[in-house]
C-alpha cells in the first residue's frame, strides 16, 4: 500500500480562479477558527486540502478533538495552530431543556426516522421511574412540539446556556486569536463543540457549519446554535434546512457538494485492477461483490446476513464464483465479524485504516474505499451512504431488506430504513433494488451479475438529480472559497 501525506491529497491546479482573484496579502482575508468535533472532519477538509487551501489565504487554527493531526503542507510545515477541544459538563437545567428541545423537535418533525427513534426511546424505559420520567417529558415536548413552542422553547434554551455557563476558554481564546469566522466541520453529534460555536456567537463572531450527510435533517437531532452561514451538499437539503427553520436566510445557505466524495473524482486515487486484487487478496479474473456493513447497534445481527450472502455464492460453479469483499464500518469496534472472519476464508474482508484512539481515517483509507467501488461488480448494503457512491461509479446497488433468522434484539427491522424520508428518492428512482428475502437476493444478484448496465439510465439519472454540478471532485474547493469570502467579507456581520 502507498501511504501518501497528507499535503499530497489534494489536487495541483485547485483554486486556479481564486488564485488569480485574490493575489494580495493573507491578512486581508481574516483569521479562521475551524472546529473538529469529530474524525471525519479530518477526512473531508484535512485529506481533501480544503483546511491547507484556506491556510493559504488566512490564519487557520483548528480547535479540534483529534490530537496531533497531520496538517503539514508540501514542505513540512505546519499550516494551522491546533487547540484542543475538550469535553464539557454544562448544568442541568441546559441539559434538560435541549433534551425536551430536541424531543419536540422530533415530534413536530415527525418524521419516519424520528417516530422510530421515539419507538425505541419509549423501549428503553424499562423500569417504573424511568417510564414515569420519559412520560413527562413526552408530554412537556408534545406542548412545545409547534413552530411557536419550538421557537419559544429555542430562545430559553439560549438564555440558559448562557446565564448557566460553565467555562470561559473559548471566550478566551477568541479574544486572544480574534478569529473572524468559526466554522464548524460537522453540525451534528458535536456536543463537544456547543459551548465553542456559542462562546464565538456571544462575542459577535460570525459562525458557519457544515451540514454532514443527507439524513442530518430527517434522520438526526434539531440544530440547537443559530448558526449564520449553512454548506450543504445539494439543493434538496438547503430545501429542507429553510423549511425546517425559518430564521435561516436563503442567501446564507450555500451548495458546495461535500468533499467525502472527491476522492472518487481525483484519477491519482485510482488503482489498476491487479494491484486492488493484490491489496485485498482477491482473483483478478472473477467478479467482486461489495458487502459495506452498518452499524452494529442498527444491525446487529449483520454478520449472519453476511454468511448468508456468502453462501448464495457457494451455488456458482467455482471458476466463475463471485468474491464476497466485506468492508466493515469503520467505527464498528464490536468485533462482531471475528467469528465469521476464522470460519469463512472464502470471504474477503478489505483492511480499513482508521486510528482506533481518535476514530479518524488514515490518509490511505481514502485509497481503499475509492478502490472498492471501482472493482466491484456490484454493492449490497443496508441503506447506505455507500448505495450512493457506488451509483457515482454505475454500480449495481442491491439493499439489504430482509432481516436474520434469530430474533433482533434491538426491535429494529431492515426493511424500516427505506422509509425513511433521505432515502426514499433512491428508492424511488429505480437506481437501487431492494431484495426483502434471502431468495430475492439470490434473483438480483444472478441479474445484476448478468446485466449490470440494465439500470445505468437510472442511476445517472439519481445521481444528476440528487448533486447536480456539486459532483466533481472540487467541493472542498468551493468550501474553501466560501470560507475564504466569509472570513474576509467586510459586510460579513451586517449580513448575517
Amino acid at each position: 500500500m502507498t501511504a501518501l501525506p497528507t499535503a499530497a491529497i489534494r489536487r495541483d491546479n485547485s483554486f486556479e480562479s481564486l488564485a488569480d482573484r485574490k493575489t494580495t496579502a493573507k491578512k486581508v482575508f481574516g483569521k479562521v477558527v475551524a472546529i473538529v468535533p469529530r474524525g471525519e472532519v479530518i477526512r473531508n477538509f484535512v485529506h481533501s486540502g480544503c483546511f491547507e487551501k484556506i491556510a493559504e489565504t488566512c490564519d487557520l487554527s483548528l480547535l479540534t478533538v483529534v490530537q496531533d493531526a497531520a496538517i503539514s503542507n508540501t514542505t513540512g510545515q505546519a499550516y494551522a495552530t491546533q487547540y484542543s477541544l475538550e469535553p464539557v459538563v454544562e448544568r442541568w437545567p441546559v441539559r434538560f431543556q435541549r433534551e425536551i428541545l430536541d424531543m419536540a423537535h422530533g415530534r413536530w418533525l415527525w418524521s419516519a426516522a424520528a417516530r422510530e427513534r421515539w419507538r425505541i426511546r419509549d423501549l428503553e424505559a424499562r423500569s417504573i421511574r424511568d417510564k414515569t420520567v420519559r412520560l413527562v417529558k413526552k408530554v412537556i415536548a408534545k406542548l412545545f412540539a409547534n413552530r411557536i413552542g419550538l421557537r419559544a422553547l429555542s430562545r430559553s434554551e439560549r438564555i440558559s446556556s448562557r446565564v448557566f455557563m460553565t467555562v470561559d476558554q473559548y471566550a478566551d481564546l477568541y479574544r486572544s486569536v480574534r478569529p473572524s469566522l468559526v466554522f464548524n466541520g460537522s453540525h451534528i453529534h458535536s456536543a463537544i463543540a456547543t459551548p465553542a460555536v456559542q462562546a464565538a456567537q456571544w462575542l459577535g463572531i460570525p459562525t458557519a457549519t457544515f451540514i454532514f450527510s443527507w439524513d442530518n435533517l430527517t434522520s438526526q437531532g434539531r440544530i440547537l446554535l443559530p448558526y449564520d452561514y449553512f454548506l450543504v451538499w445539494n439543493e434538496s437539503l438547503k430545501r429542507q434546512l429553510i423549511e425546517m427553520y425559518p430564521w435561516i436566510k436563503p442567501e446564507n445557505v450555500f451548495v458546495t457538494g461535500s468533499p467525502q466524495f472527491d476522492f472518487h473524482f481525483r484519477h491519482e486515487f485510482y488503482w489498476s485492477r491487479e494491484k486492488f486484487c493484490e491489496e485485498v487478496g482477491a482473483d483478478t479474473d472473477r467478479p467482486i461483490v461489495l458487502y459495506s456493513t452498518g452499524m452494529a447497534n442498527h444491525m446487529p445481527l449483520e454478520p449472519q446476513i453476511v454468511e448468508s450472502i456468502s453462501n448464495l455464492l457457494l451455488e456458482y460453479p467455482e471458476d466463475e464464483r463471485p468474491q464476497l469483499l466485506v468492508r466493515v464500518y469503520a467505527k464498528d469496534r464490536t468485533g462482531r465479524f471475528d467469528d465469521l472472519r476464522r470460519r469463512r476464508r472464502d470471504i474477503l474482508f478489505q483492511k480499513v485504516r482508521w486510528n482506533a484512539e481518535w476514530l479518524t481515517p488514515a490518509p490511505e483509507d481514502s485509497f481503499a474505499l475509492v478502490n472498492a467501488l471501482r472493482h466491484a461488480s456490484v454493492g449490497i448494503n443496508i441503506a447506505s451512504t455507500i448505495s450512493l457512491e457506488l451509483c457515482m461509479f454505475d454500480k449495481p446497488v442491491i439493499n439489504v431488506g430482509f432481516d436474520a433468522l434469530e430474533e433482533n434484539d434491538c426491535e429494529m427491522r431492515n426493511a424500516l430504513f427505506y422509509s425513511y424520508e433521505h432515502y426514499r428518492p433512491l428508492v424511488e428512482s429505480g437506481a437501487v433494488q431492494i431484495a426483502y428475502s434471502i431468495e430475492e437476493m439470490r434473483i438480483l444478484l444472478r441479474n445484476e451479475l448478468r446485466d449490470p448496465k440494465k439500470r445505468q439510465g437510472e442511476r445517472r439519472q439519481l445521481i444528476a438529480q440528487m448533486f447536480g454540478k456539486a459532483l466533481d471532485g472540487h467541493a472542498a474547493d468551493r468550501i474553501a472559497a466560501k470560507l475564504i469570502d466569509l472570513a474576509g467579507s467586510k459586510d460579513l456581520a451586517s449580513n448575517a
